[in-house]
């Protein structure tokens, strides 16, 4: 790390020290000082060993980036109370799975002095186990041309492939990426146990998909079939197809018997 990479933006304030806070803190320790709010008690150990002060939510909302990782439930209320205690000139970013109701909130409610940019990580604690060099982050431009600024450090520094888009595009995108993966692993979760012994590889690589994400909390579910506009849609497709196949099948077992007996 050189000392420029800390001249331009010093500090980093995150707003939610969840899963997703811990993991950002623990890949910008070296680019920022980072302070981080949460409610909940139990983290002043996790806080401690990545280097974090953690501290009131209106200190928090003092610093150069402020990147919100809450839960999409509390949202708007977050974003409200940093409205009113940020700096001008800050740089608010926000992690969720999805984009467009909370850009809307964020450009409705932030101040104009301060530069917004929504992003998605495209992975989580989980697939972020071996590093996350190469991992994928979606970049919209919301408010100020400072994402060319974020999406040359998220690359440079991080190493991240950086994917610009909108977020309309984004959520028609993320309503079958990451609802049909979340979808089936559901259904595949109440079908378990699983089988473990006499599998296929495409049996293992979907336990593998099933792995990665179903110890999400229950809010990102929540979060990308509810909170997103398209996947309602996509949903409806996918159990749809799934119903007319089932009656194909339903159909094709009981002709075939009744052929054989004669009716």
């Amino acid at each position: 790390m050189n000392n420029n990479s800390r001249s331009q933006t010093n500090s980093l304030g995150i707003i939610g020290f969840g899963a997703f806070g811990q993991l950002a803190a623990l890949h910008l320790g070296e680019h920022f000082e980072i302070s981080a709010y949460d409610p909940s008690p139990g983290l002043a150990k996790v806080a401690q060993q990545l280097g974090v002060t953690l501290s009131s939510f209106h200190s928090v909302s003092q610093a150069d980036v402020i990147l919100i990782a809450a839960p999409v439930s509390s949202f708007e209320q977050v974003v409200s109370e940093i409205a009113v205690a940020c700096n001008p000139g800050a740089l608010i970013v926000d992690v969720g799975s999805v984009k467009v109701n909370p850009t809307e909130i964020m450009r409705r409610l932030l101040p104009n002095n301060v530069g917004i940019v929504a992003t998605h990580p495209l992975f989580g604690p989980q697939s972020a186990g071996r590093g996350i060099e190469g991992l994928k982050v979606a970049v919209c431009p919301v408010r100020g041309k400072r994402h060319a600024q974020v999406a040359a450090f998220l690359r440079k520094s991080l190493g991240l492939t950086v994917i610009l888009t909108t977020p309309e595009d984004h959520d028609k995108e993320a309503a079958v990426v990451q609802g049909l993966t979340h979808l089936i692993a559901k259904v595949l979760l109440k079908m378990g146990p699983l089988p473990t012994r006499m599998t296929t590889k495409s049996f293992d690589l979907l336990s593998e998909a099933i792995s990665m994400v179903q110890y999400d909390a229950p809010e990102v579910f929540e979060a990308i079939e509810k909170a997103n506009p398209y996947a309602e849609t996509v949903r409806r497709q996918f159990f749809d197809i799934a119903a007319s196949l089932s009656a194909e099948l339903e159909a094709a077992s009981t002709t075939k018997p009744h052929n054989e007996n004669g009716h």
